[in-house]
Protein backbone atom coordinates (compact mmCIF):
# COMPACT_ATOMS: atom_id res chain seq x y z
CA UNK A 1 0.00 0.00 0.00
CA UNK A 2 1.44 3.37 -0.91
CA UNK A 3 1.55 5.97 1.61
CA UNK A 4 1.99 10.06 1.28
CA UNK A 5 3.82 11.80 3.51
CA UNK A 6 1.66 14.59 5.70
CA UNK A 7 2.09 18.02 5.56
CA UNK A 8 3.78 18.32 8.75
CA UNK A 9 6.09 15.22 7.73
CA UNK A 10 7.09 17.08 4.57
CA UNK A 11 8.00 20.62 6.68
CA UNK A 12 10.10 18.05 8.69
CA UNK A 13 11.52 17.07 5.80
CA UNK A 14 12.22 20.05 4.20
CA UNK A 15 13.34 21.59 7.84
CA UNK A 16 16.18 18.82 7.79
CA UNK A 17 17.05 19.64 4.08
CA UNK A 18 17.62 22.84 5.00
CA UNK A 19 19.70 22.40 8.01
CA UNK A 20 21.90 20.03 6.19
CA UNK A 21 22.66 22.22 3.48
CA UNK A 22 23.61 25.08 5.98
CA UNK A 23 26.32 22.67 7.73
CA UNK A 24 27.42 21.66 4.15
CA UNK A 25 27.57 25.44 2.73
CA UNK A 26 29.43 26.51 6.11
CA UNK A 27 31.87 23.65 5.92
CA UNK A 28 32.82 24.54 2.18
CA UNK A 29 33.51 27.99 3.48
CA UNK A 30 35.77 26.99 6.56
CA UNK A 31 33.69 26.85 9.32
CA UNK A 32 34.09 24.43 11.96
CA UNK A 33 30.19 22.67 12.59
CA UNK A 34 29.79 19.97 14.78
CA UNK A 35 26.75 20.99 15.87
CA UNK A 36 23.83 22.54 14.39
CA UNK A 37 20.87 24.29 16.33
CA UNK A 38 17.62 25.09 14.71
CA UNK A 39 16.75 28.62 16.42
CA UNK A 40 13.97 29.52 14.65
CA UNK A 41 11.70 27.23 12.09
CA UNK A 42 8.65 29.68 10.22
CA UNK A 43 9.18 30.83 7.20
CA UNK A 44 13.04 30.56 7.22
CA UNK A 45 15.34 27.98 9.13
CA UNK A 46 17.59 29.79 11.59
CA UNK A 47 20.17 27.50 12.47
CA UNK A 48 23.10 27.91 14.79
CA UNK A 49 26.28 26.09 13.15
CA UNK A 50 27.99 25.67 16.63
CA UNK A 51 30.51 26.07 17.69
CA UNK A 52 31.45 28.68 14.97
CA UNK A 53 30.11 32.19 16.19
CA UNK A 54 27.69 31.88 12.69
CA UNK A 55 24.01 31.79 12.15
CA UNK A 56 22.71 30.68 8.92
CA UNK A 57 19.24 31.65 8.10
CA UNK A 58 17.84 29.85 5.21
CA UNK A 59 14.28 30.71 3.25
CA UNK A 60 12.08 27.69 2.73
CA UNK A 61 8.27 28.50 2.36
CA UNK A 62 8.61 30.85 -0.29
CA UNK A 63 5.69 32.32 -3.00
CA UNK A 64 5.66 30.00 -6.07
CA UNK A 65 7.08 31.95 -8.48
CA UNK A 66 10.35 32.81 -6.12
CA UNK A 67 13.26 30.71 -7.20
CA UNK A 68 16.93 30.95 -5.95
CA UNK A 69 18.42 33.94 -8.29
CA UNK A 70 15.32 36.52 -6.98
CA UNK A 71 15.78 34.87 -3.59
CA UNK A 72 19.30 35.88 -3.96
CA UNK A 73 18.64 39.70 -5.29
CA UNK A 74 16.89 40.66 -2.13
CA UNK A 75 19.24 39.10 0.65
CA UNK A 76 22.14 40.99 -1.04
CA UNK A 77 20.09 43.88 -0.60
CA UNK A 78 19.62 43.19 2.72
CA UNK A 79 23.26 42.46 3.59
CA UNK A 80 24.26 45.43 1.99
CA UNK A 81 22.00 47.44 4.28
CA UNK A 82 22.95 45.92 7.16
CA UNK A 83 26.60 45.66 7.04
CA UNK A 84 26.15 49.25 6.06
CA UNK A 85 24.34 50.27 9.48
CA UNK A 86 26.73 48.11 11.24
CA UNK A 87 29.79 49.99 9.96
CA UNK A 88 28.05 53.29 11.24
CA UNK A 89 27.20 52.03 14.93
CA UNK A 90 23.47 51.38 14.29
CA UNK A 91 22.35 48.31 16.19
CA UNK A 92 21.53 45.25 13.83
CA UNK A 93 22.62 42.35 13.98
CA UNK A 94 25.28 41.77 11.19
CA UNK A 95 26.58 39.87 8.44
CA UNK A 96 28.96 37.54 9.75
CA UNK A 97 32.70 38.31 9.41
CA UNK A 98 33.84 34.95 8.75
CA UNK A 99 31.72 34.34 5.53
CA UNK A 100 31.54 36.55 2.69
CA UNK A 101 29.34 39.19 2.31
CA UNK A 102 26.93 37.68 -0.15
CA UNK A 103 24.11 35.08 -0.56
CA UNK A 104 25.31 31.30 -0.97
CA UNK A 105 23.60 28.73 -2.96
CA UNK A 106 23.92 24.93 -1.69
CA UNK A 107 21.13 21.95 -2.78
CA UNK A 108 18.30 24.16 -4.17
CA UNK A 109 18.46 26.57 -1.08
CA UNK A 110 20.00 30.16 -0.91
CA UNK A 111 21.30 31.03 2.12
CA UNK A 112 23.14 33.90 4.47
CA UNK A 113 25.14 34.12 7.54
CA UNK A 114 25.16 36.33 10.32
CA UNK A 115 27.22 36.65 13.43
CA UNK A 116 26.15 34.66 16.13
CA UNK A 117 24.55 36.74 19.06
CA UNK A 118 23.39 35.33 22.78
CA UNK A 119 19.71 35.87 23.15
CA UNK A 120 18.63 37.39 26.41
CA UNK A 121 15.97 35.04 26.90
CA UNK A 122 13.85 36.57 29.78
CA UNK A 123 13.38 39.93 27.84
CA UNK A 124 9.75 40.96 27.98
CA UNK A 125 8.96 42.76 24.20
CA UNK A 126 8.01 45.90 24.61
CA UNK A 127 6.30 46.89 21.14
CA UNK A 128 5.45 50.57 22.27
CA UNK A 129 9.04 51.46 23.25
CA UNK A 130 10.23 49.42 20.05
CA UNK A 131 7.97 51.66 17.63
CA UNK A 132 9.62 54.68 19.47
CA UNK A 133 12.62 53.21 18.40
CA UNK A 134 12.03 52.61 15.05
CA UNK A 135 11.88 56.29 13.92
CA UNK A 136 15.91 56.30 14.97
CA UNK A 137 16.73 53.62 12.14
CA UNK A 138 14.77 55.66 9.78
CA UNK A 139 16.87 58.39 10.67
CA UNK A 140 19.92 56.02 9.86
CA UNK A 141 18.45 54.36 6.95
CA UNK A 142 18.09 57.98 5.16
CA UNK A 143 21.89 58.33 4.58
CA UNK A 144 21.87 54.82 2.85
CA UNK A 145 23.37 55.08 -0.43
CA UNK A 146 22.15 51.77 -1.96
CA UNK A 147 19.88 51.40 -4.75
CA UNK A 148 16.26 50.05 -3.40
CA UNK A 149 13.61 49.24 -5.26
CA UNK A 150 10.12 50.75 -4.81
CA UNK A 151 7.47 49.26 -1.77
CA UNK A 152 9.65 45.45 -3.25
CA UNK A 153 8.39 43.85 0.01
CA UNK A 154 4.41 44.24 -1.26
CA UNK A 155 5.70 41.55 -3.42
CA UNK A 156 2.46 43.21 -6.47
CA UNK A 157 3.27 39.67 -8.13
CA UNK A 158 2.35 37.49 -5.21
CA UNK A 159 -0.51 39.31 -3.90
CA UNK A 160 -2.07 39.31 -8.12
CA UNK A 161 -1.00 35.61 -8.56
CA UNK A 162 -2.81 35.05 -4.60
CA UNK A 163 -5.92 36.22 -5.74
CA UNK A 164 -6.07 33.77 -8.51
CA UNK A 165 -4.88 30.54 -7.03
CA UNK A 166 -7.35 31.07 -3.76
CA UNK A 167 -10.09 30.29 -5.99
CA UNK A 168 -9.07 27.77 -6.28
CA UNK A 169 -8.77 26.35 -2.89
CA UNK A 170 -11.32 26.19 -0.81
CA UNK A 171 -12.36 26.94 3.29
CA UNK A 172 -9.29 29.30 3.26
CA UNK A 173 -11.88 32.52 2.49
CA UNK A 174 -15.30 33.20 2.06
CA UNK A 175 -16.25 34.03 -1.51
CA UNK A 176 -17.57 37.76 -0.12
CA UNK A 177 -13.92 38.05 1.20
CA UNK A 178 -12.24 36.92 -1.68
CA UNK A 179 -14.62 39.50 -3.71
CA UNK A 180 -13.59 42.60 -1.52
CA UNK A 181 -10.17 41.27 -1.78
CA UNK A 182 -9.96 41.63 -5.59
CA UNK A 183 -11.96 45.12 -4.85
CA UNK A 184 -9.62 46.56 -2.84
CA UNK A 185 -6.26 45.40 -4.93
CA UNK A 186 -8.02 47.62 -8.40
CA UNK A 187 -7.13 50.31 -6.05
CA UNK A 188 -4.48 49.41 -4.19
CA UNK A 189 -2.29 47.66 -6.69
CA UNK A 190 -1.31 50.78 -8.92
CA UNK A 191 0.10 52.53 -5.96
CA UNK A 192 2.07 50.04 -4.98
CA UNK A 193 3.30 49.40 -8.33
CA UNK A 194 4.20 52.75 -9.20
CA UNK A 195 6.28 55.39 -7.70
CA UNK A 196 5.00 57.59 -9.62
CA UNK A 197 0.92 56.91 -8.79
CA UNK A 198 1.71 56.59 -4.90
CA UNK A 199 3.33 60.14 -5.05
CA UNK A 200 0.19 61.55 -7.04
CA UNK A 201 -2.34 59.78 -4.64
CA UNK A 202 -0.20 61.25 -1.63
CA UNK A 203 1.76 64.52 -2.75
CA UNK A 204 4.07 65.38 -0.24
CA UNK A 205 5.03 62.54 1.45
CA UNK A 206 8.27 61.49 0.70
CA UNK A 207 9.98 57.94 0.28
CA UNK A 208 13.28 56.61 1.96
CA UNK A 209 14.63 52.84 2.69
CA UNK A 210 12.51 51.22 5.33
CA UNK A 211 12.98 47.98 7.13
CA UNK A 212 9.65 46.33 5.51
CA UNK A 213 8.70 43.53 7.96
CA UNK A 214 7.32 45.43 11.01
CA UNK A 215 10.53 46.13 12.72
CA UNK A 216 8.95 46.87 16.39
CA UNK A 217 8.28 42.76 16.12
CA UNK A 218 11.44 42.44 14.68
CA UNK A 219 14.14 43.81 17.32
CA UNK A 220 16.14 40.92 18.80
CA UNK A 221 16.78 40.89 22.72
CA UNK A 222 20.74 40.37 22.40
CA UNK A 223 22.27 39.59 26.37
CA UNK A 224 24.51 42.96 25.67
CA UNK A 225 21.34 45.17 24.51
CA UNK A 226 18.69 45.01 21.93
CA UNK A 227 19.26 44.98 17.86
CA UNK A 228 17.26 45.26 14.64
CA UNK A 229 16.91 42.17 12.66
CA UNK A 230 15.63 40.88 9.67
CA UNK A 231 15.89 42.86 7.41
CA UNK A 232 14.94 40.35 4.48
CA UNK A 233 12.44 42.72 2.94
CA UNK A 234 14.37 45.77 2.87
CA UNK A 235 12.45 48.18 0.70
CA UNK A 236 12.48 51.84 -0.81
CA UNK A 237 8.64 53.58 0.53
CA UNK A 238 6.82 55.69 3.13
CA UNK A 239 7.91 55.38 6.86
CA UNK A 240 3.80 54.50 6.99
CA UNK A 241 5.01 50.77 5.76
CA UNK A 242 7.24 49.84 8.69
CA UNK A 243 4.38 50.47 11.37
CA UNK A 244 1.10 48.87 9.61
CA UNK A 245 -0.73 46.82 11.62
CA UNK A 246 -0.28 48.09 15.12
CA UNK A 247 -2.34 49.73 17.17
CA UNK A 248 -2.64 53.66 17.86
CA UNK A 249 0.17 53.65 20.69
CA UNK A 250 2.74 52.54 18.54
CA UNK A 251 2.04 55.34 15.89
CA UNK A 252 1.95 58.27 19.04
CA UNK A 253 4.86 56.03 20.02
CA UNK A 254 6.91 56.63 16.76
CA UNK A 255 5.84 60.28 16.35
CA UNK A 256 7.71 60.72 19.95
CA UNK A 257 10.78 59.30 18.36
CA UNK A 258 10.03 61.06 15.13
CA UNK A 259 10.38 64.93 16.74
CA UNK A 260 13.51 63.68 18.55
CA UNK A 261 15.00 62.83 15.11
CA UNK A 262 13.67 65.39 13.21
CA UNK A 263 11.40 63.46 11.03
CA UNK A 264 8.28 64.26 10.23
CA UNK A 265 4.96 62.54 11.63
CA UNK A 266 3.14 59.69 10.42
CA UNK A 267 0.57 60.48 7.81
CA UNK A 268 -2.68 59.03 8.67
CA UNK A 269 -3.99 58.40 5.32
CA UNK A 270 -0.46 56.85 4.11
CA UNK A 271 -1.48 55.00 7.56
CA UNK A 272 -4.63 53.82 6.06
CA UNK A 273 -2.69 52.84 2.65
CA UNK A 274 -0.02 50.58 4.43
CA UNK A 275 -2.35 48.77 6.87
CA UNK A 276 -4.57 47.79 3.37
CA UNK A 277 -1.39 46.65 1.66
CA UNK A 278 -0.43 44.71 4.63
CA UNK A 279 -4.21 43.12 5.20
CA UNK A 280 -4.35 41.46 1.63
CA UNK A 281 -0.30 40.91 2.00
CA UNK A 282 -1.66 38.36 4.59
CA UNK A 283 -4.24 37.34 2.42
CA UNK A 284 -2.13 36.20 -0.24
CA UNK A 285 0.22 34.64 2.40
CA UNK A 286 -2.86 31.82 3.20
CA UNK A 287 -2.04 29.98 0.14
CA UNK A 288 1.16 29.35 1.11
CA UNK A 289 -0.46 27.18 3.75
CA UNK A 290 0.16 24.02 1.63
CA UNK A 291 4.14 24.52 2.52
CA UNK A 292 3.05 25.75 6.16
CA UNK A 293 0.61 23.69 7.91
CA UNK A 294 0.28 25.74 10.56
CA UNK A 295 -0.41 29.15 9.01
CA UNK A 296 -3.96 29.03 8.33
CA UNK A 297 -4.58 29.28 11.96
CA UNK A 298 -1.85 32.08 12.41
CA UNK A 299 -3.77 34.45 9.82
CA UNK A 300 -7.44 33.92 10.38
CA UNK A 301 -7.79 36.68 13.40
CA UNK A 302 -6.01 38.68 11.17
CA UNK A 303 -8.14 38.10 8.46
CA UNK A 304 -11.18 38.66 10.84
CA UNK A 305 -10.48 41.83 11.67
CA UNK A 306 -9.64 43.04 8.22
CA UNK A 307 -13.54 42.54 7.78
CA UNK A 308 -13.47 45.78 10.48
CA UNK A 309 -11.44 48.09 8.73
CA UNK A 310 -12.16 50.31 6.01
CA UNK A 311 -12.01 49.43 2.57
CA UNK A 312 -9.09 49.79 0.69
CA UNK A 313 -7.85 52.26 3.64
CA UNK A 314 -10.20 54.84 3.20
CA UNK A 315 -9.34 55.39 -0.64
CA UNK A 316 -11.20 55.26 -3.62
CA UNK A 317 -10.71 54.27 -7.01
Amino acid sequence: MTSFATPLQTAARRTASAVDAAVRAGRELGLTVTDALVLHDVFSVVVHLAPAPVVARVPTVLPHHDDPASLARRQRDELDVTGWLAERGVPVIPPSPLTPREPVQRDGFSMTFWQYVEEDRDAEPDYVANAESVAGLHAALRGYPGRLSFLSSADPRFVADSLVLLEELPGLLTAGELDRARREWRILEPLVRSHAAFAQAFPGIDVQPVHGDSPPANIFPGVEGDLYSDFELITLGPVEWDLAGLGPEHAAAYDRGARRHGLRPLDERVLGFANAVGMLRAVAALTLAPQLPDLVGYLRPAVDHWGSMPFAGGLTG
